[in-house]
């Protein structure tokens, strides 16, 4: 039986799902290589220096990915991408982070001369770096500036702060759960938070976990919890998604409502769990001025900070975050995709990725729905295609997505799917407006108060609401089980994380599938979710949803495009 990997000179790892050993290849590639596509047969993974770094942060030498690799290769491995591996490697621990006597400070320790050299010339860092015998001194607060400067000189800093264990919580999670049916975390679920715990040395206790929407991230997070056993802040990005943060904990851990506090606009409680928005942590009266609720960070003795969708930190909280690296941290996400390319801030202050695993996968196993998406093109009306011809590039963007044909196609799709809870989701509030009117669909926007996007939320979960219209605020972290059908109308631009936002809404599994973990059971078919999204035709809609169709494609889903056609 053939080997599972393909080793490629250009350090991309092909993995090939039907090897006899494959699984046991992907587990032993994960510390070191990236996962870039994944769709039905062969998986892409790419060595890269952060891949390479965190594998040294985590205690891999090149050998042993030599090692790995030499097990697992189908193929002789091309000599040329060995020698590299101890070149960037050793690039890691050249530079040290540590504590500094006084504890108010920290000490930037290099021993090499050169390296020291290159530091010191760096005129982003003079103001900040204070030169001392063979290193620098540096504030606290400035720690994540100076780590993020060097990793993007290709120094990775060794951070070598002892992680401090925080105030003792007692965090037990239930066998079942407060609606009596039995709670068990899921295999993966287990395995992702043993993989950011580690063994407890350095290293170890922090770190990102990607996982689809609709998987279970928050259980994850809520494993990590009850073997941590303290004080733990939660940040996460809205009202709705604090709620669903408190209603998880009380329905799964035999925490108290008294345990748990909400930190946002609405309400401004500390307890030994606190969950608080970005928002509410990164306002400030005026544009000069400190950040008045950062204080939050200090209000406890925090022992774990989670980070939910940890690809959206807002670079405030950077900021915060980089006086916080003695704390055990954790960062939850489906994507790591920034599209502003700044993935290394997340893995140089939070942590490296620690745990992903391909979205078919989840779905082949029935703990995420199969999704189908359509691309459905149409034509703009013949009174659109003059002003489109004539107009700049931002404003033929926005014509070609508020065709207003999309509304006819809207009205056909939930007419046609009446058995379907369904999302319509888009950019442009005058559209949604005249959608929500059209589909007599209650309308969330960022202006919806949240006591009322709420209600509307609660009332779909119960089956009174079959439809929703929404803006992009109900890309991240809405939890609502029962939507089986989400219809794009628009979108930003292509953005690959909206995309894959967008398609968690409808992940979660259909049918008679509870989210019961391990003892899930299926006694009628699961129903597939649906995932349509409107394109104008030869507009450059097209090229921003060939952006978006790309990444589906390399998550394993299968796209298809339908062309439809009106007679007005």
């Amino acid at each position: 039986m053939p080997k599972a990997l393909i080793v490629q000179s250009d350090k991309t790892l092909l993995l090939d799902v039907h090897a006899e050993k494959a699984e046991e290849a992907r587990s032993a590639i994960i510390p070191f290589a990236e996962l870039e596509k994944s769709p039905e047969h062969i998986h892409t993974y790419r060595i890269t220096p952060l891949s390479l770094w965190n594998a040294a942060s985590a205690g891999f030498k090149a050998e042993d990915i030599v090692n790995v690799l030499g097990k697992h290769s189908r193929y002789q491995i091309p000599s040329g991408i060995i020698e590299g591996f101890s070149d960037t490697m050793s690039r890691y621990g050249k530079i040290r982070m540590l504590p500094a006597d006084d504890g108010e400070m920290l000490f930037l320790s290099i021993e090499d001369p050169a390296v020291r050299a290159e530091v010191m010339a760096l005129k982003s860092l003079e103001k900040i770096l204070t030169k001392t015998g063979n290193g620098f001194m540096l504030r606290l607060v400035d720690r994540g500036t100076v780590k993020q400067e060097l990793i993007r000189r290709l120094w990775p800093v060794q951070d070598e702060a002892p992680l401090l264990k925080g105030e003792d919580l007692e965090i037990a999670l239930r066998s079942e759960c407060l609606s009596g049916k039995p709670f068990t975390p899921r295999d993966y679920q287990l395995e992702a938070a043993r993989t950011v715990l580690g063994n407890g040395g350095a290293g170890s206790g922090y770190g990102v976990v990607a996982l689809p929407c609709g998987s279970g991230k928050t259980i994850v997070g809520m494993v990590i919890m009850s073997l941590l056993k303290t004080n733990t802040l939660i940040l996460t990005t809205n009202v709705a998604a604090v709620h669903q943060w408190i209603e998880e904990l009380l329905d799964k851990t035999e925490l108290s409502r008294e345990q748990i506090a909400e930190y946002s606009g609405d309400s401004k409680s500390v307890a030994p769990v606190t969950i608080a928005t970005y928002q509410i942590i990164t306002w400030r009266p005026g544009r000069g001025a400190g950040f008045p609720h950062f204080r939050l960070f200090r209000e406890r003795h925090w022992g774990l900070i989670i980070y939910d969708e940890v690809h959206l930190l807002p670079a405030p909280v950077f900021r915060v975050t980089a006086e916080l690296q003695a704390v055990r941290r954790l960062g939850l996400t489906a994507t790591l995709i920034r599209e502003d390319g700044a993935e290394d801030m997340v893995f140089s202050l939070v942590g490296p990725k620690r745990y992903d695993v391909p979205w078919k996968d989840l779905e082949s196993k029935g703990w995420i729905a199969e999704a189908l998406c359509t691309e459905i093109r149409l034509d703009l009306p013949e009174r659109l295609k003059i002003p489109y011809a004539v107009a700049a590039p931002r404003e033929k963007y926005r014509i070609a997505s508020e065709n207003p044909l999309k509304e006819e196609i809207a009205l056909q799709l939930v007419e046609n799917h009446g058995d379907d809870q369904i999302l319509v989701i888009g950019q442009y509030l005058a559209q949604l407006n005249s959608l929500a009117k059209l589909l007599n669909a209650p309308l969330i926007t960022g202006k919806t108060p949240n006591a009322e996007r709420e209600r509307i939320y609660n009332s779909f979960r119960r089956g009174e609401l079959r439809i929703i219209v929404a803006s992009k605020v109900a890309n991240f972290a809405i939890d609502l089980p029962d939507a089986s059908m989400a219809v794009q109308v628009s979108g930003s631009f292509g953005s690959r994380q909206e995309e894959a936002q967008r398609l968690g809404r409808i992940l979660r599994p259909k049918g008679n599938v509870h989210e019961v973990q391990a003892h899930e059971v299926h006694t009628c078919p699961r129903r597939n979710a649906l995932f349509f999204t409107l394109v104008s035709r030869h507009t450059v809609e097209e090229d921003f949803a060939a952006n978006r169709q790309k990444f589906l494609a390399e998550q394993g889903y299968k796209y298809s495009i339908q062309h439809w056609s009106s007679e007005k």
